[in-house]
């Protein structure tokens, strides 16, 4: 329902939740910079929400924004997980069977047969996704999200190439700003932290 960058590019708000996570959770603190950037990469994705002054926003796009938030909470209990010993297959395993389990319900209730097309695409998404999951988790657990969340922005290039390639989708201009506002806080943050003792 998004433009496929679009719907990324809301994905990679998880880093800027799990900063936010973390000072609940984990009991990390902030520096200013920090929620400099958290704020600067929610003002971004206002841009691509685009929500009017009747407070009506695109819908797709607001579950975009709760796809990164659940994201970012997600790794910031990986990372504590990570901290505590956890083996990272065993998070992966129960991570894909409870998100297994949540779908299952809807696949029962609203059954669709499948072209042998789609179900190329659907087992080559799920092999893709699981090597993503392998390398995402196990770099969350060796490392903060404020150190590894740069690499995570190489992903909206591939989705905007995949999505103009493959859908024919052109991002309109507010959609760019936002990526660049989200994607230069990322990228500021990740300079930030490593230049910090």
């Amino acid at each position: 329902r998004l433009v496929l960058a679009d719907a990324n590019m809301l994905n990679k708000l998880s880093p800027f939740f799990a900063i936010l996570f973390s000072v609940f959770l984990l009991g990390e603190k902030p520096t200013v910079v920090q929620i400099g950037g958290v704020l600067t990469a929610f003002l971004g994705s206002m841009f691509i929400i685009k929500p009017s002054m009747g407070g009506y926003a695109s819908f797709p796009a607001l579950i975009g924004a709760l796809g990164g938030l659940g994201a970012g909470i997600a790794y910031t209990f990986v990372r504590s997980l990570g901290k505590k010993g956890e083996n990272s297959f065993v998070i992966i395993f129960f991570f894909s069977a409870f998100s297994c389990l949540v779908c299952l319900p809807f696949m029962v209730i609203n059954p669709a047969a499948m072209s042998l097309k789609s179900f190329v695409f659907l087992v080559c998404a799920g092999i893709s996704a699981c090597i993503g999951q392998f390398g995402i988790t196990r770099a969350y657990i060796y490392a903060p999200a404020k150190e590894i969340s740069v690499y995570d922005y190489t992903q909206v290039i591939f989705a905007a190439v995949f999505g103009y390639f493959v859908f024919g989708q052109i991002p309109d201009a507010l959609s760019v700003l936002g990526y660049c506002l989200i994607c230069g806080a990322g990228i500021a943050m990740f300079f930030y932290n490593k230049n910090r003792p």
